[in-house]
């Protein structure tokens, strides 16, 4: 194991490790639904260049960005957990990927885009309903 780890024991790194950075359950249960209703999207993508950033899903003529956060990662108000091995890392990581959302967010917008964001535990369906619904109505009044 690496000395230099922030994991507490070397199961904790193959766990923290196995996590997946994309193609998540819930984002490709979004994408299905999404990609079933006729819309078209990148995965992982940039939604500008100079924005080292990326969402899950981007529409780039509709300019809409699609995040799909994690309770833990970000922060759930409904069902984040507290560390309970070394929690002032955790905390103050979850606590600086917030305020990275808040500024990935404002950056966004600023640029004329909207960014969606939605919680890994929310309805997979009711989720694709809304992003199908902000994307055609952004492509008709743009």
């Amino acid at each position: 194991m690496n000395t230099g780890s922030w994991a507490a024991t070397p199961q904790t790194r193959r766990s923290m490790q196995s996590n997946r950075g994309r193609d998540t359950k819930p984002e490709l249960a979004i994408r299905r639904l999404v990609h079933a209703a006729g819309l078209r999207y990148q995965v992982d993508a940039r939604p500008i260049e100079s924005l080292s950033r990326r969402a899950d899903l981007v529409f780039r003529k509709a300019r809409v960005a699609i995040f799909i956060d994690g309770c833990f990662w970000h922060g759930c108000p409904e069902h984040h957990t507290v560390a309970r091995t070394n929690a002032s890392f955790w905390a103050e990581k979850v606590r600086r990927t917030r305020e990275r959302d808040i500024e990935t967010t404002a950056a966004l917008e600023a640029a004329g885009w909207i960014a969606v964001r939605i919680w890994e535990h929310e309805d997979p369906v009711e989720a694709a309903n809304w992003v199908v619904s902000i994307v055609r109505t952004r492509r008709e009044n743009p």
